[in-house]
């Protein structure tokens, strides 16, 4: 029974001794597994497009629709009334100042223009039959061979006789006047339109008055509707249109769009704008006189306007689509040098051509920004930045 008692001790030591064995062999396993096993490999970091600001001068338009009118429109009445009895002219064609156009039946006007004539022929013979009369009783006068009455009625004779040659004369180059009108001539150079009326047709005061239209473009009047949120952003700037201002290297012009698309080659130059805003469309007009040799701008008809609103020297601009806007403003990831980026919030200027814009404050010159890859940052994050290579710089 003792002897018993001492082999299971034994056996249970050798047992337990096993145990142990085992539990140091399983540590040193799991030990050098989890020491020898291969570590995962860090995550990689964010990409994202960068772009370097730059600063540079930057002209600011402004897009708007605008018509085009004539510089005159000069309408041709009959001055005087009579059958129309010539029409001198083919619509459409280019006339000037002072070409016939039409020719009023002047009969009537000849007439009385020889009617003048002859009164005033009449009044001149009377004014020196009292010239002489006048003269012949001045010395008997004088020698008290005449009365006072005598020589008083000679005298009124003669002043009479003369003012009537003085109205004869009035009369008759009234009457030259009159008939000259029967020839309507051509008040202004431009295109004329077609005759408002036929031959035979009874025209003047008391017929048809308006013959036609002389239409001058060869130089034209752009209007359009600027903002008045434009309009106040350019004062800001000190720019004043439909004023010229020396001091800047640049004035307010424009540029149209023909309907087939193209660039009208000449620019017009802001000269007038409406001093007080339209309450019903919160807009106001603006002009600009534009040149049209070629008369390709035609009167009446609408065109796209880009006005040169301004030009900023040594602007920041950035490409639209880097700037996220939320309701606590707008903002840029900035890339620093150790490649962290910054949130940073910009004050933004007026949008630019190429898909840009202007910052007027929160970055500078010369930092990186992240134009592409922002959906995924965080501020503070750590990421790996790529610029786009010069052929996909010139794609954009």
């Amino acid at each position: 029974m003792h002897v018993s008692t001492a082999a299971f001790r034994r056996n249970f030591r050798r047992i337990l001794v096993i145990i142990i064995s085992l539990l140091i062999i399983v540590a040193i396993a799991v030990g050098l597994w989890h020491f020898l096993k291969p570590k995962p490999a860090p995550a990689p970091l964010p990409t994202v497009a960068t772009e370097e600001v730059k600063t540079g001068n930057v002209n600011i338009y402004g897009e708007y629709v605008g018509r085009i009118r004539a510089l005159q429109f000069v309408e041709v009445r009959a001055p005087v009334e009579g059958y129309l009895q010539e029409i001198l002219f083919h619509e459409g064609m280019s006339v000037k100042k002072g070409q016939n156009l039409f020719v009023i039946d002047p009969t009537l006007y000849k007439a009385r223009a020889e009617r003048a004539r002859a009164q005033l022929n009449k009044a001149r013979v009377n004014a020196k039959k009292a010239e002489r009369d006048l003269r012949r009783i001045e010395p008997l006068y004088e020698q008290n061979a005449a009365s006072q009455l005598d020589y008083d009625n000679a005298r009124t004779a003669y002043e009479t006789a003369t003012a009537e040659v003085l109205v004869a004369e009035t009369d008759l180059t009234q009457a030259e006047l009159t008939l000259g009108y029967t020839v309507v001539k051509a008040i202004a150079d431009g295109i004329i339109t077609e005759p408002q009326a036929d031959l035979g047709t009874l025209v003047g005061p008391g017929g048809k008055s308006l013959l036609a239209t002389i239409v001058r473009s060869d130089t034209v009047m752009v209007y359009f509707s600027m903002t008045a949120n434009d309009y106040l952003r350019s004062k800001e700037r000190n720019v004043n249109f439909g004023s010229r201002d020396d001091s800047r290297g640049w004035q307010p012009t424009v540029t149209v769009t023909l309907a087939d698309g193209q660039i009208y080659p000449h620019k017009g130059i802001v000269d007038f704008a409406s001093p007080q805003v339209d309450p019903a469309t919160g807009t106001f007009s603006v002009r600009a006189a534009m040149p049209n040799p070629d008369y390709r701008l035609l009167p009446g008809e609408f065109t796209r306007v880009k006005l040169l609103m301004d030009v900023r020297g040594n602007a920041l601009t950035v490409p639209s689509k880097a700037i996220v806007v939320e309701k606590g403003g707008a903002y840029i990831y900035v890339v620093r040098p150790d490649s962290v980026v910054e949130k940073r919030f910009v004050e933004t200027g007026p949008e630019v051509g190429d898909n840009k814009i202007i910052i007027d404050r929160g970055i500078a010159r010369g930092e990186q920004i992240v134009t592409e890859g922002y959906h995924k940052l965080r501020h503070g994050m750590k990421v790996a930045p790529v610029q786009p290579t010069p052929e996909a710089a010139a794609q954009k």
